[in-house]
């Protein structure tokens, strides 16, 4: 009888049109998540199918009114809903204070939340907050390590022999900021330079998947015919519909070295095929918007189209250091993207590196 019910509530949420799912239904089933929490443990079932449909009607809801979700997933997070079961989070303002912004009565203990000022660099611009949320101890697996140890060879390889003797990311993101920040020759502009870093990721990619993997992933998911000598050969008949889910189940097994976990969830207009990363190793460990933004976030976008036919966008949260990854879907110019901030980051170690020379921009 209890497994009837259930089956009839999944229905029930399953069931109802995009369109019609209002805050109000969400919020119906988050008192109906509660009410069953609150009981019996026999009626685990009916929470989990609460749980499953309040899923579901968020997704309805970022599909078919985007600002409308983003509103309601900040009312409800993280009182009522977990950040993690949130179907996407990428605009959705985490509603914790920095431990800097609170400051404690010590003969009360009460707190108080204060402003933070905006904080100006070495030119007269403003600078872009550090992530001030706990930073995050990072299980490496064999796997990991070995791809590690694999794709910083190849860095060292694309990069004219840079290489550091520092251990593990650290040891990459040493390598990265070296080659970033680099004297350039007479006559190379930054502009220049910031094409060749994007050129040496792609290429370092591209050495990781090996050669048998790319043309695999384009014909299979992207639907690029291949050589055969036909009138067809080179043209696009995909992205297959499954691209961009299968893709963002993958990912997380052979990315997972360079960016921590992740898991897939929704792209913002609420399809599969997205991945969120729950605290980018890459990002935590090198405070920098610049290797972030030319060694990960565009090449990570040119390669998936270019070398592999999908589309991709990738958008980094500096608040958080999450990132949601979204494929299936075509990215904006970090100039034209209003979620991706102007200036360095306020800690950023690749600033202090570049300070006096002038005209080299390293973030945008």
């Amino acid at each position: 009888k209890e497994l009837a019910q259930c089956t009839s509530l999944v229905y029930d949420y399953l069931s109802k049109a995009d369109e019609e799912v209002s805050v109000e239904d969400v919020v119906l089933a988050c008192d109906a998540v509660d009410d069953a929490a609150t009981k019996s443990t026999t009626l685990s079932l009916r929470r989990r199918s609460h749980e499953f449909g309040r899923y579901h009607l968020l997704v309805k809801l970022l599909k078919s009114d985007y600002d409308a979700y983003v509103k309601t997933a900040e009312f409800l997070s993280p009182s009522r809903i977990a950040r993690g079961d949130l179907p996407n989070v990428q605009d959705v303002t985490m509603n914790v204070a920095p431990a800097s912004a609170i400051d404690v009565d010590e003969a009360t203990g009460t707190t108080t939340t204060t402003a933070t000022s905006t904080i100006m660099g070495e030119d007269g611009q403003p600078l872009v907050a550090d992530c001030d949320l706990e930073s995050m101890s990072y299980d490496e697996s064999p796997l990991d390590k070995l791809l590690l140890s694999i794709f910083r060879n190849l860095v060292t390889k694309h990069t004219g022999g840079v290489s550091s003797s520092i251990p593990g990311i650290e040891g990459l993101l040493a390598q990265g900021r070296e080659y970033m920040t680099q004297q350039l020759p007479e006559g190379v502009t930054y502009a220049d330079h910031t094409e060749a870093q994007h050129t040496m990721v792609k290429n370092t990619l591209g050495g990781l998947m090996t050669p048998v993997l790319p043309p695999f992933y384009r014909v299979f998911m992207s639907g690029i015919v291949p050589d055969l000598g036909t009138e067809y050969d080179g043209k696009q008949f995909g992205p297959w519909f499954y691209a961009p889910a299968l893709t963002s189940i993958v990912t997380p097994t052979f990315f997972g070295f360079l960016v921590g976990p992740s898991k897939p969830n929704r792209r913002a207009d609420g399809q599969r095929g997205g991945l969120v990363v729950e605290k980018c190793k890459f990002l935590q460990e090198s405070g920098c918007k610049g290797l972030c933004l030319h060694q990960c976030k565009i090449p990570a976008q040119e390669f998936f189209k270019d070398e592999l036919g999908l589309e991709l966008t990738v958008k980094p949260n500096f608040v958080t250091q999450e990132c949601q990854w979204s494929f299936g879907e075509k990215p904006l110019p970090p100039e034209e993207d209003p979620s991706f901030p102007t200036g360095c980051l306020v800690g950023c170690e690749s600033r202090k590196a570049m300070a006096g020379r002038k005209g080299e921009a390293l973030c945008m």
